[in-house]
């Protein structure tokens, strides 16, 4: 339901009635009440469009570039302070929640098996694997191979051992510099993707709800100054 709408819509009811049917209160009422819900109306619409000689409209969008340093700086100096990410790798859980065997499964290990065969190819073994038919003997082994050592790096990922040595890695001052750094320039990056229109967007749903009771309570408002207003006169 529209409450901007329903508002406006009743206070024009009682204006068209109180004049239709000579009722000077309901009149004053409904003229107040219409009056207040459409002034909050055109300040929610001004938030968010620019209205042609009404200077300080489309606030939001021509506040774009102070919306999002707003933003970084918010991401920054409350969500990802040097504090905030020591205590996340202090806990327990925080290191137990960075989950490496999808990076793992992404990983190219075929060079790690043709170093490994350049290796025996090179040793003093590699007469004797040129008598079965070279480095090629090895190809069939190479999918084995890979299987096999991305299976005990994702083992060795999830040891205690491991993690430990990666705590102790990420709480190093030069670390913590660089991975705020890090993150500061993916929030960039990710804020450089946004245009006005989505900024507006974004700040439009989740506020217009609650700018909606603006109208209703200024229309509410409006009319009751009507009322009195209509009772002094009488």
């Amino acid at each position: 339901m529209n409450k901007s709408l329903v508002t406006n819509l009743l206070a024009g009811i009682c204006v068209i009635l109180g004049y239709a049917l000579s009722l000077p209160i309901l009149f004053n009422v409904g003229l107040f009440a219409l009056s207040g819900a459409i002034t909050n109306w055109l300040a929610v619409y001004m938030l968010f469009e620019k209205v042609p000689g009404l200077y300080g409209s489309g606030v939001v969008p021509s506040r774009f570039e102070e919306f999002k340093v707003g933003i970084a700086h918010l991401m920054m100096k409350q969500f990802f302070t040097t504090e905030n990410i020591d205590r996340f790798l202090s806990e327990k859980e925080g290191i137990s929640q960075i989950d490496l065997a999808p990076v793992i499964e992404k990983v190219d290990l075929a060079p790690s098996f043709d170093a490994l065969v350049n290796t025996v190819a090179q040793s003093s073994f590699g007469g004797m694997l040129a008598m079965f038919g070279g480095t090629e003997a090895l190809m069939p082994l190479k999918e084995p191979f890979i299987e096999k050592m991305k299976a005990s790096l994702i083992d060795m990922a999830e040891s205690e051992q491991f993690r430990n040595l990666l705590k102790q890695e990420l709480e190093q001052p030069n670390m913590m510099a660089d991975l705020q750094n890090k993150i500061a320039n993916i929030v960039e990056q990710r804020l450089n993707e946004l245009t006005p229109q989505m900024v507006k967007q974004i700040v439009q749903e989740m506020i217009q709800t609650h700018l909606g009771w603006l109208v209703v309570w200024g229309g509410v408002f409006g009319g009751a100054i009507g009322l009195v207003a209509a009772l002094v006169q009488g």
